[in-house]
């Protein structure tokens, strides 16, 4: 029957996207329900992928048989590498994006999958019968049956955008909100919150004088999301973005709107993103400075609009407009659209499991901002991971759940179910135990192999990871054999400015040295190895297997030992009340988020170091 589905998605953002991926690449009949079928893939604030810590997410979705790699490459304006100054722990690639293509990839890579059907309308009831999901249906009456639902629903739950004074229901602006589906939810046992978010003016780029401001230009060589598909940008001239500065005169004209600010008269009673604040919010915490960045970044190839990085705000236009004109660059800005805050329904994700299958209803999976996140590429990843076991549990197969060890995806989920957030949630490198591990070069190593065995990453993909590494394990072996002395040494070492060799030495242990980079010596490596096509060599994967071997080796150490209390599982539905050594808020946490395992009950706030000794002696008996 045509309205019998495996799984159904609901919502086409970027958690959407890839639950749609996942579920239909997998082998299940995948139905994608949308408010807007033209709004598919949507970049709904910033034109940009990636980041500091986001940038491995990416890599690692990609890895894993996801689109959005892909689709972040093909529509890419820009590629930076961040942070090469510091370790290759906090290297983070990020793409600057061409709005409309990257929806347009994405609307493509949808349409290819067989085994995924598309259906225009909103969702505002779930069927279940005796806990567990049986359907969906549509504000027209419509019904949809299913073994498995992800709901993906963005800031559309209820969502009310503020501009100023004014006020009016949207999910994003131009777009109606969606209702009903939170009070069912909280009918059938679930709790909700509010949370916050905002996004910046929209300027004409033609209104701007760059000359005013400093160019961010992409990197020379530049690299992409993808570990399989051709670099594409590599043969093209990037865009540059430009960084510009607030004044006080800025601050002072932002000030003055403050009694009119939603934020500041009492009309956004709701958390925002600590880490991604609005400007009014930026001069009021941080009144000694005098200026703050901002960034204006193009919105595609072939478009003069530019996205005003650095400049969320809702506060009303005319205050807006006043205060942008005073940034160098901006005198003569015209704008497309000012900037708003948006509020919307979200749910406590603690009532998630780490599959992002909900505790009360078997079959309803969460992801994306309905758990509390902020950014497109926590969305992603959520989504990602709930389509993958969506499927699953459509098909009777075990969950695929992610470790800490393993991805930042698993750290991501591993925080939100076990801490649960009470603000927009957004992923740093600072988050992950074993970041080191964690690295955007070894994605593909880590975890292609997962996704090829559970039929999400084609395998001839994976013909191909594997291929590399054997090549890169065979490459350093080989380097580890190298010798060195000092009249091939010492020349690079003096120019910098170590202390020079009197004899050989093997040249990792010249390599271990910081300030020494592989491609000091790739001539000298080329020769003595006697090695064909430098051009594919993998000299960073090398150097950073060389140069960290202590390091990682530890953290190997750490993680076995991190093993030994997440393999001890706690039964279901646990009774922890008779355990008289635990304290009464352990007991409170426990029983409120059931944890699957001691190591999640590790990582509880108020469950104390003695909590954990007492659990792993009761559950050693």
């Amino acid at each position: 029957m045509d309205n019998i589905f495996d799984t159904i998605v609901v919502g086409g953002g970027h958690a959407g996207c890839e639950a749609a991926t996942a579920s239909a690449k997998m082998g299940s009949k995948t139905l994608l329900i949308t408010m807007n079928m033209q709004m598919i893939g949507q970049m709904s604030c910033n034109p940009a992928m990636g980041g500091i810590a986001k940038g491995q997410i990416v890599r690692e979705i990609d890895a894993l048989g996801g689109g959005s790699g892909i689709v972040s490459d093909k529509s890419s304006i820009q590629f930076k590498m961040l942070n090469l100054s510091k370790g290759p722990a906090m290297w983070s690639p990020r793409t600057q994006n061409d709005r409309m293509l990257f929806a347009h990839y994405w609307r493509m890579h949808l349409e290819s999958l067989p085994n995924l059907e598309f259906y225009q309308g909103m969702v505002d009831d779930i069927l279940v019968k005796e806990g567990k999901l049986k359907g969906v249906k549509l504000n027209t009456g419509e019904i949809f049956y299913t073994k498995s639902v992800v709901l993906t629903n963005g800031t559309f739950l209820n969502g009310l955008i503020h501009i100023g004074e004014k006020q009016f229901g949207g999910g994003r602006m131009g777009e109606p909100r969606a209702f009903g589906l939170t009070e069912k939810l909280v009918q059938l046992g679930f709790s909700s919150g509010r949370m916050k978010t905002g996004t910046p003016p929209r300027i004409d780029g033609r209104s701007l004088d760059y000359t005013k401001m400093e160019e961010q230009k992409g990197d020379e060589n530049p690299a992409q999301f993808s570990y399989f598909h051709p670099n594409e940008l590599a043969e093209k001239t990037q865009k540059s973005c430009f960084i510009s500065y607030t004044n006080p005169i800025v601050h002072e004209i932002l000030a003055s709107g403050f009694d009119r600010s939603p934020m500041f008269n009492g009309a956004i009673q709701s958390t925002g993103p600590r880490y991604c604040p609005s400007i009014e919010d930026k001069i009021n915490r941080f009144a000694e400075r005098e200026r703050h960045q901002i960034f204006a970044e193009p919105e595609g190839w072939d478009t003069v609009e530019v996205y005003v990085n650095g400049f969320s705000t809702s506060l009303p236009e005319d205050v807006q407009k006043k205060a942008i004109r005073f940034i160098p660059g901006f005198e003569n800005a015209k704008f497309f659209r000012p900037g708003y805050a948006i509020e919307y329904d979200y749910f406590p994700p603690t009532q998630l499991k780490r599959t992002l299958e909900t505790k009360l209803i078997q079959g309803l999976f969460f992801a994306g901002q309905i758990n509390g996140t902020t950014g497109y590429e926590e969305a992603a990843a959520q989504g990602l991971m709930a389509g993958i076991n969506a499927h699953q549990y459509s098909h009777d197969k075990e969950p695929v759940i992610l470790g800490r060890n393993e991805a930042y995806i698993g750290v991501l989920i591993d925080d939100l179910v076990t801490k649960g957030t009470e603000e927009p949630y957004r992923m740093f490198t600072s988050r992950a135990e074993y970041r080191l591990l964690l690295r955007q070069d070894n994605a593909d190593e880590r975890l292609s192999r997962i996704g090829a065995e559970i039929g999400l990453l084609e395998s001839y993909k994976y013909d191909l990871i594997q291929k590399k590494y054997e090549n890169l394990n065979h490459l350093v072996a080989n380097i580890r054999k190298v010798s060195i002395g000092p009249k091939d040494a010492n020349p690079v070492i003096v120019e910098k400015n170590g202390s020079e060799i009197d004899q050989k030495v093997k040249i990792s242990q010249i390599l271990t040295r910081p300030e020494i980079k592989i491609l000091d010596f790739k001539d000298f490596i080329i020769k003595e190895l006697n090695l064909e096509n430098e051009d594919v060599i993998p000299w960073e994967n090398a150097e950073i297997r060389i140069k960290y071997e202590g390091y990682i080796q530890k953290e190997n150490e750490q993680v076995e030992k991190f093993k030994k209390i997440e393999k001890l599982k706690f039964p279901d539905n646990f009774d922890y009340s008779p355990i008289q050594s635990l304290s009464t808020e352990a007991k409170q946490k426990l029983i409120a988020i059931q944890p699957e395992t001691l190591g999640m009950a590790s990582r509880i706030s108020g469950v104390s170091p003695a909590d954990i000794q007492v659990l792993m002696i009761y559950l050693n008996k």
